[in-house]
């Protein structure tokens, strides 16, 4: 059997008709499959390859830290160098009340985590999540995940969580002193790219501090960098109690983490002791590789680059002869079209011509475009002709 025929029947499927493509080496902005052809990364690992695939010095962070040891012992109860060196890094670049930080295998453990911490520290029980949002998978992600298509199957979920509309002055109003805590995406990303109207997040923000209720933003698919400020709620004013991270937040190794105030996260640690536990939880290579990329995003000083390449990719497909509707922060970019099947025919036409792209969980009628921060101007300019050219002929 070849390696497709053997991922079709031992590797757990998540759709019917996976892409199977098969990726023999990434670098920069390109994927190159088993045949040699190479194709353009829009996706970027959806939002975790920031710095490009397989940067030099996230590769030299890794292997030497893989010849000083693995894993040793449960997250939390020895001193490991890399978890302490990433952990100062990320609260140096972050307001004074975030300086304690949990990490975790994955974005969705993050969500976990970061529930658990706000029912415990506020000895309330209901939790506010929005409409289209995404905050994971398991159990618990599932129970604030922002859509009954993908919940339906795997009830009951978690009770006391309400759903409000993103965006819905009106609805802060069902914020109250019973409210744990209210998670919400900075940017909504598996909607579309949908960005917060003026004053909302603000309000949103000043809602919670008036009934007690913690925030939590999920910055797992918009932080470092994505947006164009290193973490989105920078430019709204706001600060959240609790921040989630994930994706790039490893430089391409897996990783999560929720950051809080240390006298929030320090109600894990009593009643009981161990309150949130993970075996994997900051393992010592990713958080080397989290780190060399961390460093990287300020050494080559990607950031400041991410609205000209934002605004390079608009005029050039909403200024194509197919008059594209686009929405965009940053470069987390939505393409919209009139119905699935269209966009699926897009992107399947993209691949045929070496560019790589996907669509939404909640807009599955837009195709996204989320490459790495280091995408070049050549890169752009190739890809948005393909796009032009694909969509005026689909």
């Amino acid at each position: 059997m070849n390696s497709r025929q053997l991922f079709l029947s031992h590797v757990g499927q998540t759709s019917a008709a996976p892409l199977c493509l098969e990726m023999v080496k990434a670098s920069g902005c390109r994927l190159t499959d088993v045949t040699g052809k190479e194709y353009i990364d829009l996706i970027g690992g959806i939002s975790v390859c920031n710095i490009g695939h397989c940067h030099p010095k996230v590769v030299e962070a890794i292997k030497k830290q893989v010849d000083d040891y693995l894993h040793i012992m449960v997250y939390g109860e020895l001193v490991e160098s890399p978890q302490v060196q990433y952990a100062k890094m990320l609260t140096d670049h972050l307001p004074p009340s975030l300086n304690s930080v949990f990490f975790t295998a994955s974005g969705s453990e993050a969500t976990e985590g970061a529930m658990k911490l706000a029912k415990r520290y506020s000895n309330r029980s209901q939790i506010i999540s929005f409409k289209n949002s995404y905050h994971g998978s398991t159990q618990g992600a599932l129970s604030v995940m922002g859509s009954e298509y993908w919940q339906q199957a795997f009830r009951p979920l978690l009770p006391g969580v309400l759903q409000l509309n993103y965006n819905s002055f009106e609805d802060l109003e069902c914020i109250n002193e019973s409210t744990a805590c209210v998670i919400a995406e900075t940017i909504q990303a598996e909607a579309g790219v949908l960005v917060p109207e003026k004053g909302w997040l603000k309000a949103l923000r000043d809602t919670c501090s008036s009934n007690g209720t913690l925030l939590i933003l999920d910055e797992i698919q918009c932080g470092f960098g994505r947006n164009g400020s290193l973490w989105a709620f920078e430019q709204y004013d706001i600060i959240p109690d609790i921040l989630l991270l994930g994706k790039a937040l490893g430089g391409g190794m897996p990783m999560g983490a929720f950051i809080a105030d240390k006298k929030i996260m320090d109600s894990f640690t009593f009643n009981p002791v161990l309150g949130h536990i993970s075996t994997f939880g900051g393992h010592p290579v990713c958080c080397a590789a989290g780190l060399a990329a961390f460093k990287v995003l300020f050494e080559e000083d990607i950031i400041s680059g991410v609205k000209e390449k934002e605004a390079l990719f608009k005029s050039l497909l909403s200024g194509s002869s197919s008059h594209l509707n686009v929405r965009s922060c940053g470069l987390m970019i939505a393409v919209e079209f009139e119905d699935f099947e269209r966009n699926k025919k897009v992107i399947d036409a993209l691949l045929a011509e070496g560019v790589f792209t996907d669509w939404f969980l909640f807009a599955p009628n837009c195709l996204r475009i989320a490459p790495p921060l280091v995408i070049s101007r050549e890169d752009i300019l190739l890809a948005c002709n393909k796009i032009s050219e694909v969509t005026s002929k689909v």
